[in-house]
């Protein structure tokens, strides 16, 4: 692949994890009833972390896809405090909030943290190695089970266990629960069909842009003897 297509596709790749990872620290705070069960508007969101995690680290590789994603954590969390602080449940406060200390809001910067570090270890030792398998589903189908309890699990306990958000404390494992069901429902109905179409897209487009670069060497190479020639 060539080194500025490359970069631009880490850039892209990056950005993504950052819109996901605060759009979710955002949306977690405003509450939602699905079919007479609590929930939040993070619900919606929060199953496209492993949807770029999993793509990522398919496309990039292991090593590059981790150093991607780490990288793009720490903006995602400042990105996820500021806005969440400034626009607290949707009202614009100002940026003078930032000058006080928000307990609440650092509570779900750490926990996003933590379910990254989490999520990052289990796709060492568990999905990468799935990954070899022929079998393209084998990883996010694991990833989309085990991976999403154990960063559901992760993330509310430390973000919202006795906070100070009433809603949040008393429905903890209820919200917990439906997030993780829906999670699951959304990588059935939705991720897992979808996956295949936007892996094969992507990789097909390397390709192309790989052979592309490959014929445009190869012809500058053709020229240059020409010219060489041409001198003799």
């Amino acid at each position: 692949m060539p080194i500025n297509n490359h970069r631009r596709l880490a850039v892209l790749l990056a950005c993504f994890h950052i819109l996901i990872v605060a759009s979710s620290n955002y949306l977690v705070q405003f509450p939602i009833t699905v079919f007479g069960l609590k929930a939040t508007w993070g619900a919606f969101t929060f199953p496209f972390i492993f949807l770029a995690t999993d793509l990522t680290v398919r496309i990039m590789g292991a090593r590059e896809g981790r150093r991607i994603i780490f990288y793009a954590m720490l903006p995602a969390l400042v990105v996820s405090y500021v806005i969440t602080v400034c626009f607290r449940n949707g009202d614009w406060l100002g940026f003078g909030t930032l000058l006080t200390f928000n307990l609440f809001v650092a509570r779900i910067a750490i926990a996003s943290f933590s379910a990254y570090v989490i999520g990052q270890l289990n796709d060492i030792f568990v999905f990468n190695k799935l990954r070899q398998h022929r079998q393209w589903w084998h990883a996010p189908l694991a990833s989309a089970i085990f991976g999403n309890f154990m960063d559901t699990f992760t993330f509310f306990t430390i973000a919202f266990y006795k906070t100070s958000d009433a809603y949040l404390a008393d429905n903890l494992f209820e919200i917990a629960a439906v997030d993780y069901a829906f999670k699951i429902l959304i990588n059935s109905i939705i991720f897992l069909p979808l996956y295949k179409v936007i892996l094969d897209r992507i990789m097909k487009l390397l390709k192309k842009n790989s052979r592309w670069s490959s014929a445009q060497k190869g012809n500058g190479m053709f020229v240059k003897a020409e010219v060489l020639s041409g001198q003799d």
